[in-house]
């Protein structure tokens, strides 16, 4: 569904990512995972078209994306941190979306139902809360029925019943076919999520495996040991 040939980025003297080549199918739940200033963020900002790399394709259901943005109708994407106007009200915002996207009519509104937000439209963004403004993401994420969903640490912030409620959307998901990819720093939380793990280290991907070649390769039980314990052989600590 989404692959990347190449893909070469830098900031400066900053090479972020180092011929990244890989592949994201549909159907599956994959974290991308690995240390701070790994090339996560950067990997998906340009698989979202808010980076441009100064090398390499993407391709989406097979086409080269090249400069053509409209594949991103396709995605539904839920940032770490939202930002939105200060004074517009939940309602106004939700509104808002859906007239940017008037081709979609059939929206998926049980985020907003299970979050109980109706109840809150009347509400300026800047009078929210952390939790509550990822409730604003995470509905806004799914909203349109996207094919891929990209949540950057999607649990961020929430409490543990929105936590199940958001990870239990995920699931289902990914059992409607489409494909969904996560950052995340919880490992028991990819652990129940993900099926593939793709980690980045230096802006190369270090290993990209199922969770249950990780742990059979290791023979730990828990995911985070056995990422643990692979990147310590590797880097020969």
């Amino acid at each position: 569904m989404i692959r990347t040939e190449n893909l070469e980025k830098s900031f400066g003297k900053l090479h972020v990512l180092k011929g990244v080549s890989t592949s994201f199918e549909a159907g599956q739940v994959v974290s991308v995972i690995g240390p701070n200033g790994s090339g996560k963020t950067t990997l998906i900002k340009c698989i979202l078209g808010m980076v441009v790399a100064d090398k390499g394709s993407i391709f989406f259901d097979g086409k080269n994306i090249g400069r053509d943005f409209q594949y991103r109708n396709n995605i539904g994407y839920m940032p770490q941190i939202g930002r939105y106007p200060a004074n517009m009200k939940i309602g106004q915002l939700f509104s808002m979306m859906k007239d940017l996207r008037k081709a979609v009519t059939n929206t998926d509104n049980e985020l907003i139902k299970e979050y109980a937000l109706e109840a809150m439209f009347d509400k300026p963004m800047h009078t929210l809360s952390g939790g509550t403004t990822q409730k604003v993401s995470a509905a806004l994420a799914f909203l349109f029925n996207p094919k891929v969903l990209i949540l950057d640490e999607p649990t961020a912030g929430l409490d543990p019943l929105a936590s199940e409620i958001l990870k239990a959307k995920i699931l289902k998901a990914k059992e409607e076919g489409r494909l969904v990819i996560i950052t995340s720093h919880i490992m028991s939380e990819v652990e129940e999520m993900a099926d593939k793990i793709l980690y980045l280290f230096e802006g190369s991907i270090n290993f990209y495996k199922t969770v249950s070649e990780l742990k059979t390769e290791t023979g730990e039980e828990r995911l985070g040991k056995a990422i643990a314990k692979i990147m310590k052989e590797r880097m020969h600590v």
